[in-house]
This record gives structure tokens, C-alpha cells and sequence, in this order.
């Protein structure tokens, strides 16, 4: 006979960081919707749908997220780590890459416009895929022009929305 008794467990307290997570989740999903509802019909030529449908989909689907969550947070519903995840979360983070890849964004930005999107893009891409490690340069960069003009011709061709051709404008 034992003489040990076990305690039951206490219940997880509820993780209220993933609050913040909700109230983002409301606010792009708000914006999306908002935002949506004031795009002009015919934005985009060859569009069927029209150009709302999307936007709309995906904020009416956050803002349904949100609510989920915000009911599950509560009964202490928590997400679990992926077995496969090979992410040591004891690591701290790399901060240094992310400033880089923002960087590299705010770049884009201020280059699209004077060089368009094929050589903004191509360079952004490339110095992405540089930043998060990849060594083989010339590889980087025929992939970033792959993928810069496949992305320039699917919107212009497929989507009939025009990016800017910048200084190659009249070859493209």
C-alpha cells in the first residue's frame, strides 16, 4: 500500500500575450475589409471577379481567426511546438538579419520607381536569398532575375496590372 498521494495538475494559466495576436488579426483584417470595399471597379482588365474579392475573403477569414483564438485563449488552448521545427528557442535573435532584410525592403521601395521591378526585384531577391545564408552568388542573382521577370509578366500578362518598368521601359 502507498502511502504517496499524487496532487492533480493545476490547469495551464491562459497564455494573455496571444490577445495581442487577436487584436492585429482584428486590425488588418478591418483594414483589409475597409480597404477592399474602396477599391474603383476595373482596376484590373482581365479580372472576372474584380479586384475585391480577395481582400475581402481574407479579412472577413482573419477577423473569424480572431475570434477563435480569442475564445480559446481563455480554456487555455496552446499551440504546440512542431516535432520538426529545428528552431532552438533558447537561441536569442538574429536581429542583425532581420535589420539586413529590412534593409533590403526599404531598398526596393526607394529603387522600384527609377530602376522597375525587374532589376529591383532581381537585386532584392538575391540579396535576400545572400543574407539568409546562401553562398552561391551567381545562382542568387539568375533566380532573383527569374523570379523578378516571371512575377513583372504574371501581373502584366496574367493580372493585367502593370509594375513599374523603370529604365527598362520599352524593352519589356
Amino acid at each position: 500500500m502507498s502511502t504517496h498521494t499524487e496532487k492533480p495538475e493545476a490547469p495551464a494559466r491562459p497564455d494573455y500575450a496571444q490577445y495581442v495576436v487577436c487584436a492585429v488579426m482584428v486590425a488588418v483584417g478591418a483594414f483589409l475589409i475597409v480597404d477592399a470595399l474602396r477599391i474603383a471597379d476595373g482596376f484590373a482588365k482581365v479580372d472576372p471577379v474584380g479586384p475585391r474579392l480577395f481582400p475581402l475573403v481574407i479579412g472577413i477569414g482573419l477577423l473569424v481567426m480572431a475570434v477563435v483564438l480569442a475564445v480559446a485563449i481563455p480554456r487555455g488552448s496552446r499551440g504546440e511546438a512542431d516535432a520538426g521545427e529545428d528552431i532552438d528557442p533558447d537561441m536569442p535573435s538574429d536581429w542583425r538579419t532581420v535589420g539586413m532584410l529590412v534593409g533590403l525592403f526599404i531598398l526596393l521601395i526607394v529603387l522600384v520607381v527609377p530602376l522597375g521591378w525587374a532589376i529591383a526585384g532581381a537585386l532584392f531577391f538575391a540579396g535576400c536569398a545572400t543574407v539568409l545564408g546562401s553562398k552561391h552568388y551567381v545562382r542568387n542573382i539568375v533566380i532573383g532575375v527569374v523570379l523578378a521577370l516571371g512575377s513583372f509578366y504574371a501581373f502584366y500578362s496574367g493580372l493585367g496590372i502593370p509594375l513599374p518598368a523603370g529604365i527598362l521601359d520599352g524593352i519589356l
